[in-house]
């Protein structure tokens, strides 16, 4: 074929050389895959040649030995003598190049401390003794026996001696008994979980090696001083749960020598005295949890220097002074903050502004004073309605520390751990605020639970509430507010608890909206009407649903009024007609009798 003209000349050359392209991509394409295949054909075969190591004769005896003190139904089934390899049963995991019993994952449920490690078996319950055979097994590192049925009975002397060189032993959720000794002879990092048992006596001495250590929920008692103070050397402790014992006096000014402190859990106990000013050498702190003691005084200015906290939890205590403003420029990651049930005086500082990170803020419960900031609305944290993280989790060198909280939300106290992350919360309730609830309150359309009961709110409701979408709670009773209820507040469909009571509230309640789904004792106190309230002329019965919702809608009162005249006869007719009070109590007892009955 001869080319007629100079352009298909250059489009031939350019397909050539396309051509020539494509073909040694193919030619890479090829080498490719046939050096993966060889490779994967090498290392099956390689792998096939090399046996895995079974488990330690002595080893198998000793797990023989741990099952015949356990009670243990159907979990350690294959946990048999004819079956030789014990790196294959249930529960039992051994190093793959030396065949030695490394961990025993014995446990019924979850650790406090996240894992990656799966479990081979489903969540079942041991009971019996414990074997000293354990001792036996002397590479072991990880030893998980907790949430089980053992009997109520003293660990005995022998089992302590497994930590020195334990990584990881975990214990709790059982119903061990006696006091636990100084642990003082680990080598290795221990990561240890004696909660939720009846552990009693003062609190351990430990290691320097000692990471983690959980002894919440048991009967410990004494002080502090011994277990923290006059150490010689930095500790290497991450996490320090004594939440829920009966420890008491002071908490103890020497926190210089624990400066790898991430979480602080001393809720629950009878600590008295005021916040050490030492905790503010704790630099590396994200959560401090000191909720239901007694400690009184002010917030010490050291705490500036903890700039890492995440959570502030110093609920239910006598502490007194004003909300440090500091707090809002120093403490710029907190997402939780609660003062609840406290002293505290003067007026919400508007640098608490500053905390963009801020999901959950509860000051209720305090004689706090002033306007609520208008700068509210720079909260974002608040204002976005994308889900976060379920949990607030803290990470250590063992893994993860997950946060927990209690919250009022709904007019009920309740514990939240897995869903803490997700709650958006701002309560003021129970001081002396006045003025007006901001507009700017309405731009955080992130909140789930707002409640500003029991202060000296004057003014109107926002009229642009409804924007807050989310919201599932709202208690605004208790206050000077006056007007209507804004027509978009109809727009919250997520709302299940609503409370306007005892307020100047006028007009009509807006009609065919879920707000006729709330118990008439929600508005009670008020000037307002319509369903789901009475006739104006009756009085609204106090109810003890207050704030939630009802089926029916709206309650027939006819029955009420009924219920009353019968009841004031009852009691003024023979008031009226006898000369004696013990015939007219004698009536009045007789009939409620012949009622009951």
């Amino acid at each position: 074929m001869v080319l007629r003209n100079c352009s298909e000349k250059g489009a031939c050359n350019a397909y050539l050389q396309v051509l020539h392209y494509w073909l040694k991509l193919m030619d890479f394409v090829a080498i490719y895959l046939l050096m993966l295949l060889c490779f994967n054909i090498f290392t099956n075969s390689f792998s096939k040649g090399i046996p895995q190591p079974s488990c330690i004769k002595s080893e198998r005896q000793a797990l023989l030995k741990i099952k015949q003190q356990l009670k243990h139904s159907d979990m350690l089934a294959d946990w048999k003598a004819r079956n030789e390899d014990c790196c294959r049963w249930v529960r039992v995991f051994c190093n793959t190049v030396t065949g030695h019993v490394t961990e025993l994952q014995l446990g019924s449920s979850k650790d406090t401390i996240a894992s990656s490690r799966s479990k081979k078996a489903g969540s079942l319950k041991l009971g019996g003794k414990l074997s000293p055979a354990l001792l036996d097994l002397k590479h072991l590192s990880y030893l998980d026996l907790s949430n089980n049925d053992f009997d109520p009975t003293q660990i005995p002397d022998w089992f302590w001696n497994l930590t020195s060189h334990l990584q990881y032993l975990n214990i709790s959720g059982n119903q061990f008994q006696g006091k636990i000794p100084d642990l003082l002879t680990n080598q290795a990092s221990l990561v240890l979980d004696l909660s939720c048992n009846n552990f009693t006596g003062s609190l351990p001495g430990i290691s320097l090696n000692v990471t983690v250590l959980d002894l919440s929920n048991n009967v410990l008692s004494g002080s502090m001083s011994q277990f923290l103070c006059h150490k010689k050397h930095q500790m290497k402790l991450e996490v320090l749960n004594l939440e829920g014992n009966h420890l008491s006096g002071e908490i103890p000014d020497c926190w210089e020598k624990w400066r790898s402190l991430v979480a602080i859990e001393l809720c629950n106990n009878n600590f008295s005295g005021g916040i050490p000013s030492s905790m503010g050498a704790l630099t590396s702190l994200e959560s401090l949890h000191l909720r239901n003691n007694h400690l009184e005084g002010e917030i010490p200015d050291s705490l500036t220097n903890c700039t890492q906290l995440l959570t502030l939890d110093f609920a239910a205590n006598h502490l007194s002074g004003e909300i440090p403003p500091w707090m809002g420029e120093r403490l710029s990651k907190l997402i939780v903050s609660s003062f609840q049930s406290n002293r505290f005086h003067g007026h919400v500082p508007e640098q608490i502004c500053g905390l963009s990170s801020l999901q959950i803020l509860d000051l209720s419960h305090n004689n706090l004073s002033g306007n609520i900031p208008s700068c509210i609305n720079n909260l974002t944290a608040m204002i976005s309605r994308k889900m976060s993280s379920s949990k607030i989790s803290y990470n250590t060198s063992k893994g993860y520390f997950f946060d927990n909280m209690a919250l009022m939300m709904k007019g009920v106290t309740l514990d939240y751990s897995n869903t803490l992350g997700l709650i958006k919360l701002v309560d003021l309730s129970d001081n002396n605020l006045s003025g007006e609830i901001p507009a700017e309150m309405t731009m955080l359309t992130g909140l789930l639970s707002l409640n500003l009961s029991k202060n000296h709110l004057v003014g109107k409701i926002p009229s642009n509430i409804g924007a807050i979408k989310t919201l599932e709670c709202v208690d605004l009773s208790e206050n000077n507010l006056s007007g209507k209820i804004p027509d978009s507040m109809s727009e919250l469909s997520f709302l299940s608890y609503l409370n306007l009571s005892y307020n100047n509230l006028t007009g009509q309640i807006p009609r065919g909206t879920q707000l006729q789904s709330f118990s008439a004792s929600s508005f009670l106190g008020t000037k307002l009407y319509g369903p789901p309230l009475p006739t104006s002329e009756t009085p609204v019965p106090a109810s003890n649903i207050v704030g939630g919702q009802v089926d029916n809608g709206t309650k027939a009162h006819w029955n009420f009024i009924c219920g009353f005249l019968c009841g004031f006869l009852c009691v003024a007719c023979p008031v009226l007609f006898t000369n004696s009070w013990d015939a007219c109590i004698f009536r009045i007892l007789t009939k409620l009798k012949i009622k009951h009955f």
